[in-house]
């Protein structure tokens, strides 16, 4: 994935999490994985697989498009 790619998925599972009312650890725990990776994710550092961007989705109770927007 590219760089602006990453950060336009951290800044749409940000806004949906927030949205939501969740904290990162409250995701993360959701979503079976870190607090650190949600960050991570979040600012764009890391480049997650895609079974846990659609756990995300899936926690966050969104389509997983809505992410890639």
């Amino acid at each position: 994935m590219y760089k602006n790619d990453l950060k336009s998925i951290g800044r749409n599972i940000k806004a949906e999490r927030v949205r939501k009312d969740y904290s990162q650890e409250e995701l993360a725990e959701l979503a079976n994985t870190t607090r650190r990776s949600i960050s991570m994710i979040e600012s764009g550092l890391q480049n997650p697989k895609l079974t846990l961007v659609i756990d995300i989705a899936n926690s966050l109770n969104i389509d997983l498009n809505k992410l890639f927007e």
